[in-house]
């Protein structure tokens, strides 16, 4: 599938042409492609809403639902959720083709009455999208590191807010120069999150300006087992020494995981 997702790329870089309209985030012949898309499309107020529309393509597109998120600073997060689920129950009738610019399409028609419904509901929980490309139970850990905080509190705030917005709980980990997110929660709010953190102006360069996410990485992702600890909450967490630190995820039952990830990190 991989020439007819080159194919359906090139035709929605030369419909979305302005500057940053079509921009491709990452591909990769295990994870498929991800992409974003900026357009418009008329809001309750007959104003045009800006909206950032994200596509996971995975190996399996056309034939399996893409992943999709949707981010507007005009919409609420519920707002948001609710045009993701209309967007993929649109996509279930066009599986097997390409479909990507019909959605955009459909979105821009449909936008004002989405939001003009008084309850979303919580459809899609059966979608087999690739948002979700495997249904899974129970609860996923994730392990990620940054490499760096230039606007430390802006930074934190966000991050608290994606956990809570996604119901995603662990932790926000400082010790020293190292920085570590613990996520623990559905899988596919653990990938939305990564998409949010990978396409979010979520902190500062080294000239102030408002910059995306480009150096974290994922250390470990892993069905949550038996022997680790169930996270209540999500925890911003400053340790003054290493012991420390590994005291937390020991605790969590993560030993292994601190032994074989973290302790790499320590220069």
């Amino acid at each position: 599938m991989a020439g007819r997702v080159r194919d359906e790329l090139s035709a929605l870089a030369a419909i979305f042409c302005g500057p940053g309209e079509c921009e491709v985030l990452s591909r990769s012949e295990t994870d498929g492609t991800v992409f974003r898309i900026l357009m418009k499309a008329e809001g309750l107020m007959d104003a045009d809403i800006p909206l950032e529309l994200v596509f996971h393509l995975t190996v399996n597109y056309p034939s399996c639902l893409p992943g999709i998120s949707v981010n507007s600073e005009h919409l609420t997060r519920a707002q948001s959720v609710a045009v993701k689920e209309k967007l993929l129950q649109q996509a279930e009738n066009l599986l097997s083709e390409p479909m990507v610019h019909e959605l955009v399409l459909w979105v821009q028609q449909n936008l004002k009455h989405i939001l003009n419904q008084p309850e979303t509901g919580s459809g899609g929980g059966k979608c087999p999208s690739a948002a979700s490309t495997t249904v899974d139970d129970g609860l996923w850990i994730t392990l990620l590191h940054l490499d760096h905080m230039r606007a430390k509190t802006k930074y934190v705030k966000t991050v608290q807010k994606w956990a809570s917005d996604l119901r995603l709980t662990g932790r926000l980990m400082f010790m020293g120069k190292i920085i570590l997110i613990l996520l623990q929660g559905d899988r596919n709010s653990i990938k939305e999150y990564l998409i949010l953190q990978k396409t979010s102006k979520v902190d500062v360069d080294s000239s102030g300006k408002k910059c995306k996410e480009k150096m974290i990485s994922v250390l470990f992702e892993t069905k949550v087992q038996t022997e680790h600890k169930r996270f209540l909450a999500f925890e911003v967490k400053e340790y003054s020494s290493l012991d420390e630190l590994q005291k937390e995820f020991e605790t969590a039952g993560l030993k292994k995981l601190f032994s074989e990830f973290v302790l790499g990190l320590v220069k």
